[in-house]
């Protein structure tokens, strides 16, 4: 065998290595399944994490996940908010100003793209660099300023 030919050799050994310790082994329970820990969880009063650990569930969302399709969403944890009426007032008020300020700002960034623009296509035309020269005078304007001096 040659160098390259066992360096292919080593490679494809060590493919295969990484690759079968990496398997990953995705479960998938049966709606009938799902159900059943669901009732278990709302009849008997088991948490989440005594049905989790009982059938060998892994992962937090899963039974949160089942509980809000199968279940009564009683046991779920609910997020309550109160507010004044004021508050909400405000709420709308302050989504409109920025909706104006993003129209005005995209407005800007599109003014200052054709500014920019057009300081180019002047600097390809005289074949200049307005940006620099702009402070400075162009020569026929200094010279009729001395000639009327």
């Amino acid at each position: 065998m040659s160098c390259p030919d066992i360096g292919r050799q080593i490679f494809k050994q060590n493919l295969t290595h990484i690759m079968a310790k990496h398997q990953k082994t995705t479960l998938r329970y049966s709606i009938s399944f799902k159900q059943k820990v669901v009732n278990e969880i709302e009849e008997e009063g088991l948490t989440l994490s005594q049905a989790g650990r009982r059938y060998g569930i892994k992962g937090g969302q899963t039974l949160h996940n089942w509980m809000r399709v199968f279940g009564k969403n009683h046991l779920l944890n609910k997020i309550v908010r109160v507010e004044m009426k004021g508050e909400k007032d405000r709420v709308k008020e302050l989504e409109a100003e920025v909706k104006k300020l993003k129209i005005a700002l995209a407005d800007a960034v599109m003014a200052k793209d054709s500014l920019e623009t057009l300081v180019e296509i002047v600097d390809a035309h005289y074949q200049t660099d307005v940006k620099k020269n702009l402070s400075q005078q162009p020569l026929a304007q200094r010279r009729k300023r001395k000639d009327t001096q």
